[in-house]
């Protein structure tokens, strides 16, 4: 990306209009799995997804990240299809991790760029964490999604 020139992503296939942008004198944060700006429209409906742990619906959570990453990731997608609303429509991301380490980056932003593989992820925070809700949680993901009428 070019210092001087903002990086407007415009995914083909979403249905919510939302604005990403990766404005001039901020690093490309697309290798990360995230945008520095995202600008909703203002007709859009507001979806609030509470986090969302790596626990199945049995409620067992595995012992191994990746796995409970996957699983968290899928019950986002259940939460928000729900609302009518998809991974396309979401805006911003806050995701908790429990002993943060590069590697967990790392399988982290590779996980959401195939989630949104054109480059238009979602705003999103990492928030490293001593401990969530449950014993053995070890990712909580949390979204605001805005869908058109």
């Amino acid at each position: 990306m070019r210092p001087d020139t903002a990086t407007i992503l415009r995914p083909a296939a979403t249905a919510s209009q939302l604005r990403f942008i990766n404005p001039p004198g901020l690093y490309d944060p697309r290798a990360n799995g995230y945008t520095h700006v995202v600008v909703v429209p203002a007709q859009a409906r507001t979806v609030l997804v509470s986090g969302q742990g790596g626990e199945n619906a049995a409620g067992q959570l595995s012992a191994d990240f990746g796995e409970q990453l996957r699983q968290a990731f899928t019950n986002l997608r259940i939460a928000l299809a729900s609302a009518g609303a998809s991974v396309h429509d979401v805006a911003k991301l806050t995701v908790l991790v429990v002993d943060h380490t590069e590697q967990r980056l790392a399988l982290l932003s590779q996980t959401v760029r195939s989630l949104w593989p054109d480059g238009a992820a979602p705003a999103c925070t990492l928030i490293p964490v001593p401990r969530l809700a449950l014993d053995g949680m070890l990712v909580e993901i949390e979204a605001t999604a805005m869908v058109t009428a």
